[in-house]
C-alpha cells in the first residue's frame, strides 16, 4: 500500500512538471501577428509623379460617386471650366469666385495640388471683353487687369497656372484672335510676365494640344518656348494636352513627349484622353477588344512620360474623370469611352494600363 502511495505520488508530481513546462511553452511562443491591412489600390498613391483630374464642380458639389473617386484616386486637380474668362470674370468690374474657390478649398481639405487652368485663351471669353472699345494703353490695362487680379486672388493656393492656351494654329503660325489683334505677339510673354509678377512662386506652363500630330505645330510651339526662355520670360513647363485617339502611332506619340522634354522644362501631360471612336461611328460598341487597345496606348503614354527625368515629370491629368463626364461625345456627337473610368465610376482595362506604365 505504501509503495502505490509512492508510485501515485511521483505520477502526480511528473504530470505536474509536464503541465508546467506546457504552460510556459504556451506563454513562450510569440503572438500571431494579424495580417496586413490591405488598401484598395488608388492611381494617386501608386505612380511615382501627380496624377489628376480635370473637374467639373457642379458634379463635385452634387454627385457623391464623383466626389468619392476624385478623393480616392487623384492628387492634382485643374478646374475644367471655373477658371476660364466667362466664368470668372463675367463682367469688367466683376468677378466670380464662387467655383474656383469651392474647387482651391476641396483640394486643401484633401490634399491636393491645384493647376489653373487658364488665364488666357482664344475661347470662353465674355462679351465685354470682346465688344471693349479702347486704345493699346486700354487693351494692355484690361489685359494685366485680368490676369494680375486672378493669380493674386489665388496666391499661395494654387501651385501652377496654364498661363497662354493654344496660341499656335495647327499651320504653326500664331493663332488669330482677339489678343493678337489689340495688344499684338508679345501678348504671349507679356501673359508670363504679368503672371509672373503677381505670383512669384506659381509654375507657368504653356499649354496647348497637337504635339503627337506632327512636327509643324510642335515644333512652331518649340520655338515659342524656346524664344520665352532666351528673353528670360518666365515660363516653367510645356503642357500637352494629348487629346488622342486609340490608334495613334506609338511613335508619334514617344516624339511628341520627348521632343518638348529637350527643352528642359516642367512637362505636364494636361488634358489626357484617348477617344475609341476617332471615326464618329454611331453605331459603335465598347469591346473588349477596344478596351484593350485603349489600355495598351494609355500604358505606352505613361511609361514614356515616366522615363522622363524625375525634376520634369510634373504630372499627368485626364481632362474628367469618368466617360459619362467627358467632353468628346458631346461636342462630336458620337458615342466614345475616352476615360480611366465608365460612366458608373467602374475601373476600365485602362486604369490598369497605367498602373501597368510604371512596372
Amino acid at each position: 500500500m505504501r509503495r502505490l502511495r509512492i508510485i501515485l505520488a511521483v505520477v502526480t508530481l511528473l504530470t505536474g512538471l509536464n503541465c508546467s513546462k506546457s504552460d510556459e511553452a504556451k506563454k513562450a511562443e510569440p503572438p500571431v501577428p494579424d495580417p496586413p491591412a490591405t488598401e484598395e489600390t488608388s492611381l494617386r498613391k501608386a505612380l511615382p509623379f501627380p496624377f489628376g483630374a480635370a473637374v467639373n464642380i457642379n458634379l463635385l458639389k452634387t454627385r457623391v460617386a464623383y466626389r468619392d473617386l476624385v478623393v480616392r484616386e487623384y492628387n492634382s486637380l485643374t478646374p475644367e471650366n471655373a477658371m476660364k474668362a466667362s466664368v470668372i470674370h463675367p463682367q469688367q468690374n466683376t468677378y466670380n469666385w464662387a467655383d474656383a474657390d469651392y474647387l482651391v478649398d476641396f483640394a486643401k481639405q484633401n490634399n491636393k495640388r491645384v493647376h489653373g487652368h487658364t488665364l488666357i485663351w482664344y475661347k470662353s471669353l465674355p462679351s465685354w471683353i470682346t465688344e471693349f472699345q479702347g486704345d493699346a494703353a486700354a487693351w494692355d490695362n484690361l489685359f494685366k487687369t485680368h490676369i494680375q487680379t486672378i493669380v493674386t486672388h489665388f496666391k499661395g493656393k494654387v501651385a501652377s497656372w496654364d498661363v497662354v492656351n493654344e496660341a499656335i494654329a495647327d499651320d504653326g503660325t500664331l493663332r488669330p484672335c482677339i489678343w493678337l489683334e489689340k495688344i499684338g505677339p508679345d501678348y504671349i510673354a507679356k501673359a508670363f510676365q504679368y503672371a509672373h509678377e503677381a505670383d512669384p512662386d506659381a509654375l507657368l506652363f504653356y499649354n496647348d494640344y497637337g504635339h503627337e500630330y506632327g512636327p509643324t505645330k510642335r515644333g512652331a510651339i518649340l520655338d515659342l518656348i524656346n524664344d520665352l526662355k532666351n528673353r528670360h520670360i518666365p515660363v516653367h513647363g510645356i503642357g500637352l494636352q494629348m487629346h488622342t485617339r486609340y490608334n495613334m502611332a506609338d511613335n508619334n506619340l514617344a516624339n511628341a513627349i520627348n521632343t518638348v522634354a529637350q527643352t528642359g522644362l516642367k512637362i505636364h501631360i494636361a488634358e489626357l484622353d484617348i477617344a475609341i471612336n476617332p471615326d464618329n461611328l454611331q453605331a459603335l460598341t465598347f469591346s473588349p477588344a477596344l478596351a484593350e487597345q485603349q489600355s495598351q496606348k494609355y500604358k505606352f503614354i505613361v511609361k514614356t512620360y515616366n522615363a522622363l527625368p524625375a525634376n520634369q515629370k510634373f504630372g499627368i491629368t485626364t481632362w474628367n474623370v469618368g466617360d459619362a463626364d467627358s467632353w468628346i461625345p458631346g461636342t462630336y456627337n458620337r458615342p466614345d469611352w475616352p476615360l480611366p473610368f465608365d460612366g458608373d465610376y467602374k475601373k476600365k482595362p485602362a486604369y490598369q494600363g497605367i498602373l501597368d506604365g510604371v512596372k
